[in-house]
């Protein structure tokens, strides 16, 4: 069973099922019931048309749900509109329905995590840790959002400001995360570049693409993380790198700065830099200061800390950092960075082992685990 082509295929279906008059939440339910279906029946009976079989295998949940619910009229209807078997037609809906998901009658908040949830395949989980918020009030923030679209016609599409969002955060979790979805945040991203004259849809392409490049550098054969200074920047896509520099200084010369340049520019002064001894760490503060102006987010400030500590020594990102609430994903580990280049072995294993326990992925907790090991054995010498 290629679950794989059914992630793929679920967008279009369920589209297909909002169009014909399915509000959200019931048609989401009916995909997924078809999903299950498909899992039970497809290893034994395999499909000629997969698409075709999970548009009417849907549907006809959807029309199993309304039966318990709505009046005889409306029910004959819905079966009169039922899709003919056969092959259906070829077509990527994925980018109209992270449009339609960003509903006018969401807030961008409830927006971005229900279309997490339902269209980009990431777990509640995933989606809190992306927000900084504990699980269950992220869980409620998606049933509200569920139920605020219920018997609502996706006919309004939302604006482009939330789309972006959600496409930033499904290619963070999967450039860092469990689920390998970057790519495909990559292929969205580039076909709304095409459609849409925006200079943030630019800045959102180039900031992947130049993350994106370094992805062959930042594991070792084992699967171990590489810090970015001590990647082989030989790995690095270089073809990638000069698509995305290009992207950036294009849509810098319109002038009309967003978060997502900014990013796209500290990015670039990283990839373009051809040792890491080399890297201008007093421009990337710079473009630091200016994400906070456009944006007062934690996370950029955490990480402005770290540049801070590399631009004017670590005593100085110290400084930084302990304005900061050190209950932030990945504070621990930032401080023990810091206090290992100011000369303080002790407290950077300590706070290493910290961080380890705190860590969001395994690889993650592994590398943090062997700095610890690495120091505390230095100690012992």
């Amino acid at each position: 069973m290629d679950e794989a082509l059914l992630r793929s295929l679920t967008p279009s279906v369920l589209t297909i099922l909002v169009r014909r008059g399915a509000d959200f939440a019931a048609a989401e339910d009916a995909v997924q019931d078809a999903l299950i279906e498909a899992l039970r029946v497809w290893p034994a009976h395999p499909p000629r048309d997969a698409k075709g079989w999970l548009v009417t295998a849907a549907w006809r949940k959807f029309l199993d749900q309304e039966r318990a619910d709505s009046a005889r009229r409306r029910r004959e209807d819905l079966v009169d509109e039922e899709p003919a078997p056969g092959p259906t037609p070829d077509v990527d809906d994925t980018l109209q329905l992270y449009f339609l998901c960003a509903h006018p009658s969401l807030t961008p908040s409830s927006a971005v995590a229900l279309t997490l949830r339902a269209v980009g395949g990431l777990t509640t989980r995933q989606i809190a840790e992306a927000y900084l918020v504990p699980e269950a009030t992220m869980a409620q923030r998606i049933s509200r959002a569920k139920h605020t679209v219920s018997g609502v016609r996706f006919d309004q599409p939302g604006d482009v400001a939330t789309v972006l969002r959600v496409l930033y955060l499904v290619f963070n979790e999967g450039y860092s995360g469990d689920i390998d979805l970057s790519a495909e945040a990559i292929r969205l991203t580039r076909q709304l570049a095409g459609t849409i004259d925006h200079p943030e849809v630019a800045g959102l392409l180039a900031l992947m693409l130049l993350h994106h490049a370094r992805r062959a550098g930042r594991t070792a054969p084992d699967g171990s993380l590489v810090p970015l200074a001590e990647q082989d920047r030989g790995r690095w896509d270089t073809a990638a790198i000069a698509e995305g520099i290009g992207i950036l200084q294009a849509a810098l010369a319109r002038d009309r700065l967003g978060e997502f340049q900014a990013q796209a520019a500290i990015a670039a002064l990283h990839a373009d830099a051809l040792t890491a001894e080399e890297t201008d760490w007093v421009q990337i503060v710079e473009w630091y200061d200016e994400l906070l102006r456009l944006t007062d987010n934690p996370v950029v400030r955490l990480n402005r800390a770290v540049a801070v500590g590399e631009a004017d020594g670590p005593r100085a990102g110290l400084a930084a950092l302990a304005a900061l609430d050190d209950s932030l994903p990945r504070h621990t580990a930032v401080a023990a960075y810091l206090h290992e280049r100011d000369g303080d072995p002790e407290t950077a294993a300590r706070l290493y082992s910290e961080a380890a326990r705190k860590a969001p992925n395994l690889a993650e907790r592994d590398y943090l685990t062997r700095q610890a090991a690495r120091l505390n054995a230095d100690r012992r010498r």
